[in-house]
């Protein structure tokens, strides 16, 4: 983990930690048009953990039990469950990058008391400007949680990004937008190349591989540049993570043998 490549870039752990599922989910539902070969697609949703020679930095923060009851999601575990088995006391983290604010990844914020919050400035005036007035847009937020990182806003725990950012050598934030308005990827230095998370840039592998949104989108040419650019910023496709896909449970090793079917190393 402490080892550097020739361009002397730090490199860095990557793994995904699986703590929800959402089984009643078909094809149609998952491409815009929808599709012909009709048939379940579930969901999973994940909260990513970047380990490199300063310690981890958490990508995304997921939901509770509670919302997840509310939403008709099955919840597995909470995502500090996951951390643990990386070794991670959830109350060190320093830094947590939150790719947008939908419900599935900016929940959870109380799990890092200590930590500061990676935003583009973007994605906070999206979600807290007129287009929340569309109720087909505002769907995907929860007041709860767009309160709590204006909170920590005033706190002096947001650091904005415009475009593109640094959280740490090796660790590089990109605006995309298209599901969102101000959707950001991750760019990791790994020991096998530049890595990124792709989160819901890409919902399923499949969505990006055939250069097919996923029907939630703000707008849908940013959302197809955006696949273009995931293939600029990766070494190669196979390493654009997507954000809800459950292959990658299959496609990566776990993260250890008691991490198996929990959390999968994706570097």
């Amino acid at each position: 983990m402490n080892t550097t490549p020739a361009s002397g870039i730090p490199v860095h752990e990557v793994h995904a930690i699986r703590f929800a599922h959402h089984a009643a989910r078909r094809r149609a539902e998952n491409f815009l048009g929808g599709d012909a070969h009709d048939g379940p697609m579930p969901f999973d949703y994940f909260v990513f953990v970047i380990k490199g020679p300063d310690g981890a930095i958490i990508v995304d923060t997921g939901f509770s039990a509670e919302v997840a009851q509310k939403r008709g999601r099955e919840f597995l575990l909470c995502p500090s469950e996951g951390l643990r088995l990386l070794g991670i006391d959830p109350g060190s983290i320093a830094d947590v990058v939150l790719t947008h604010l939908h419900y599935d990844h900016s929940g959870n914020q109380n799990l890092f008391p200590k930590a500061r919050f990676h935003l583009q400035a973007a994605e906070m005036a999206y979600a807290t400007g007129p287009c929340m007035c569309h109720g087909m847009l505002r769907g995907g937020y929860d007041p709860h949680d767009i309160a709590e990182t204006v909170r920590k806003l005033f706190e002096g725990r947001v650091v904005y990004h415009q475009g593109e950012g640094e959280v740490a050598p090796g660790i590089t934030l990109h605006r995309v937008g298209g599901h969102t308005d101000g959707q950001q990827v991750v760019r990791v230095m790994t020991r096998n190349g530049w890595l990124v998370l792709a989160s819901d840039a890409t919902h399923f592998f499949e969505n990006f591989e055939r250069n097919i949104p996923f029907p939630w989108v703000y707008n849908v040419g940013a959302t197809l540049d955006g696949f273009q650019r995931l293939r600029e910023l990766a070494n190669s496709e196979s390493m654009v993570i997507p954000g809800h896909d459950p292959q990658i449970m299959t496609r990566f090793p776990p993260s250890s043998a008691e991490a198996a079917g929990i959390v999968a190393r994706l570097d």
